[in-house]
């Protein structure tokens, strides 16, 4: 029989919806409220702003929505994976898991809404290609990845529709996180080879083989490296160049990582590296002058 919606169903979608990168989310996009886009005003004015709380509410909860649906269509993928994590029909019944799901969207979109149309729209197209993304897009070589990594930029640039200002300095931080996203997701898909091969995935690790798929990242590092000098000289904010020439070592210890990995935990180890570099990054927000 089914659970009834009670605070033990609401434990366990708490547990689906990976709080601590919705944690990441709320830090993101309230540091560059305050550091990015609203900083002509007094700091406090911007975190007491009530329309940056719906916009960051909604984020939220469409991204703990995204986390929901995808675990619903990955039971079987999990099992192979990481059968002692599966909550999706075992501790969480599959119907209660798309309620979830639905009442999440449906807050996420409204509250959006309320803000400004457009935002209410993007929300509207970033629960939709989350949707699509568990459904199909995970499971074909390379576009799920970039469906993940456009929306990870995208809940940067929707600051943009409220603010109004300093669109240069988001755009940098909107292609970083982007970049590194894609970067992750990539990885992270070398961890999982093993399910989704099983079930039939087309992952780009999974047609083109470690090897061919390490070679693709390290050019896409380059090119994420050399594009965020290009951006951060031409706005020409000393502080954040410098910050990110920083962020190289790490970069470059990521490299060499990812030379020497060649099984599931070195790969689990690497997803989480990408995650400290991306929480670097956002924190560079507050050196911003």
């Amino acid at each position: 029989m089914d659970r009834p919606l009670s605070f033990y169903s609401f434990f366990q979608v708490f547990r689906l919806s990976r709080f601590p990168n919705l944690l990441i989310i709320i830090l993101t996009q309230y540091l560059a409220a305050i550091f990015l886009a609203g900083n002509q005003g007094p700091k406090l004015s911007t975190i007491g702003d009530i329309n940056l709380f719906l916009i960051v509410s909604s984020t939220v909860v469409i991204a703990a929505a995204g986390y929901l649906i995808n675990d619903y269509y990955d039971v079987k993928i999990d099992m192979l994976n990481k059968p002692s994590e599966v909550i999706v029909g075992h501790k969480l019944e599959r119907r209660q898991v798309l309620i979830w799901h639905s009442i999440f969207n449906f807050s996420g979109i409204l509250m959006g809404s309320l803000v400004s149309i457009w935002i209410g729209l993007l929300n509207l197209f970033a629960a939709s290609l989350l949707w699509l993304y568990s459904n199909q897009l995970k499971r074909l070589p390379l576009l799920g990845n970039l469906s993940v990594a456009l929306l990870t930029g995208l809940s940067l640039l929707v600051l943009v529709f409220y603010f109004q200002s300093n669109h240069q300095l988001i755009l940098v931080y909107s292609f970083f996180a982007f970049g590194l996203t894609l970067v992750r997701e990539v990885i992270k898909d070398m961890e999982d080879m093993k399910g989704d091969e099983a079930f039939g995935c087309k992952t780009v690790p999974i047609l083109f083989g470690i090897r061919k798929t390490k070679w693709f990242l390290y050019i896409l590092i380059l090119s994420i490296a050399g594009s965020l000098y290009a951006f951060t000289h031409k706005i020409q904010i000393f502080s954040l160049s410098t910050y990110f020439m920083v962020l190289l070592l790490p970069s470059l210890h990521l490299f060499y990582k990812l030379i020497r990995a060649d099984t599931k935990l070195h790969f689990k180890q690497l997803s989480q590296y990408c995650k400290w570099l991306m929480i670097g990054g956002i924190l560079s927000m507050t050196l911003i002058r």
